[in-house]
């Protein structure tokens, strides 16, 4: 049986190869972080909630070039109230024929304004699956932060 000699030079190196691969593995596989949950709408948002106002809400739907369907929810909103609105987010819920929740999206619908402005929106989806009802989602303002 040959004598084998291992050099403390290839012990270090080995070990070392262990170490990056076993931390390659954990960063890549290892846990994730849980995602924060969604900013609610606090008291003050609430009570501002009135002031907000969606018009003119209508949707429509194409079929892209890649032959993908994109639904699309167009209409404004109108700040009647006096505070500057930095960001409004929409929840909007899609539904099936039997009314049972088929896809939940959180969007913004505008990133600022006025008192008195009214700007216009558009909500693109191009992931509603087929079971949906066809139907306007609801749409519920789900977040409000003042300037």
């Amino acid at each position: 049986m040959p004598d084998v000699k291992i050099s403390p030079a290839s012990i270090v190196i080995g070990l070392a190869g262990v170490l990056i691969l076993g931390s390659f593995g954990w960063l890549t596989f290892g846990p994730k972080p849980v995602p924060p949950p969604p900013a609610v709408l606090t008291a003050e948002a609430k009570a501002y909630l009135p002031n907000l106002g969606l018009e003119g809400v209508s949707m429509q739907a194409a079929e892209s070039m890649t032959d993908q369907r994109v639904v699309e929810i167009l209409g404004s909103i109108t700040n009647h109230g006096t505070r500057s609105i930095k960001l409004a987010e929409v929840t909007c819920v899609f539904q099936n024929y039997a009314k049972q929740e088929i896809k939940r999206e959180r969007l913004p619908i505008v990133t600022s304004l006025a008192p008195g402005q009214t700007k216009k929106f558009r909500l693109p989806f191009d992931d509603v699956t087929y079971t949906w009802n066809q139907a306007m989602p609801s749409l519920v303002i789900a977040q409000i932060q003042f300037e």
